[in-house]
């Protein structure tokens, strides 16, 4: 019996001398271990914490993997297809005859009375879809070159979400939108989490002066109202900087103004620790400052911690997200659920391409998820929970 499971006693098949070899075994399993072990079993009871880490592995994948999931880059255009609705998969064409995976052509006609491009299904051309075949040249993560797509059609394209008001498909886009959406909220949460930690350690373990200037900081940061800073900060931004540019700005700057939450939880962690015993035993044994914060106090409510670093990251998403749907945030040529999002801030994009606001369904995918993942974080560490 290792100690990474909890045996169960509830299997009316086991003798009761097997029964009481268990109990002592699980009692030895429980008392023996490590806090985080004990989280483990807490959380993996939880379902729906378990489908949100489900989840959100199939996002990094997707994160990881954009290149090679998608069938084409962001800006490859498809001008026969201009906002084209999305193309549907089909495994035996009007005959009844198995053709495998395919979608059908795209046949393009003039509407005399609405002035448009009429776009419908081309029944007698048939687009054989190839799984791991080489496509439309790439490079991953801008570095190893490579082909290989997981799926392409033999001739021109499959656009399973459709494509934009350039003939874009959305769904290649909102792949490598995943990337950028999400490793924003990664790093702004790395940075959030760092100052956070170090001011919040401050303010809670030396108090006084220190602890009054980081709290009027703290609340100076909190009573700016969002919304002007990032129209400021969105007129400051030099119009030629390049993208990249751009996007680490907006990263750091979301990093620097979300972390005084955390600040003040750990600050008053650290308050109601300062006088506890094992920190004045380490005072005695000669320990730094430092160490008593880093090595005794902050490990102590580590698991808090650990809770409030994953619900930071919806927070981050969203505010990204709506800064770039609202134009102060990344903008074009990046890529990123919230600029997909800009183009169907209107009227007709709702009553006529509806599919350019799948990038909100995955936007709301991930919140979720991370929420989920939070909640049974927090139930697996608060110790009074079953």
């Amino acid at each position: 019996m290792t100690k990474n499971t909890l045996p169960s006693l509830n299997n009316p098949g086991i003798s009761p001398k097997v029964k009481v070899l268990n109990s002592e075994t699980t009692k030895e399993a429980y008392y023996t271990a490590t806090q985080f072990q004990l989280m483990w079993w807490k959380f993996r009871r939880h379902r729906m914490a378990i489908l949100g880490s489900i989840v959100l592995a199939l996002f990094l994948v997707v994160m990881v993997f954009c290149e090679f999931l998608s069938p084409y880059t962001p800006q490859s255009r498809d001008s026969d297809y201009i906002f084209g609705k999305p193309q549907r998969i089909h495994l035996f064409d009007d005959k009844g005859k198995f053709q495998g995976l395919f979608v059908y052509g795209i046949s393009t006609a003039f509407d005399r009375e609405t002035m448009q491009l009429v776009l419908t299904e081309d029944r007698e051309e048939i687009r054989k879809i190839k799984i791991f075949a080489r496509g439309e040249p790439y490079k991953f993560w801008g570095i190893i070159p490579s082909d290989v797509h997981l799926f392409v059609v033999d001739e021109g394209f499959v656009h399973l979400f459709g494509t934009d008001n350039l003939g874009r498909d959305v769904f290649s886009r909102t792949l490598y939108g995943s990337r950028t959406s999400l490793s924003i909220g990664l790093i702004g949460v790395i940075i959030s989490f760092v100052v956070g930690l170090l001011m919040g350690g401050l303010s809670g373990y030396f108090g006084g002066f220190l602890d009054d200037v980081i709290q009027r900081l703290i609340e100076f940061i909190r009573s700016i109202p969002t919304l002007p800073l990032w129209m400021s900060l969105a007129a400051a931004l030099p119009k030629e900087w390049s993208p990249l540019r751009v996007y680490f700005t907006v990263t750091i700057i979301l990093g620097f103004i979300t972390w005084t939450t955390l600040a003040r939880r750990v600050r008053g962690k650290l308050i109601s620790m300062r006088e506890e015993d094992f920190v004045f035993a380490a005072r005695l044994a000669g320990s730094s400052d430092g160490r008593i914060i880093w090595r005794h106090m902050l490990p102590a409510f580590l698991s808090y911690i650990i809770v409030d670093l994953t619900v930071s990251f919806p927070a981050m998403i969203l505010g990204e997200t709506t800064l770039s749907f609202i134009g102060l945030g990344l903008r074009e040529p990046v890529v990123s659920w919230g600029v997909l999002l800009q183009a169907s801030q209107n009227v007709k994009a709702i009553e006529q391409h509806p599919w350019l606001f799948i990038p909100a369904v995955f936007v709301v995918i991930s919140v979720l998820a991370f929420s989920l993942v939070g909640d049974g974080m927090r139930d697996a560490a608060d110790p009074y929970s079953h």
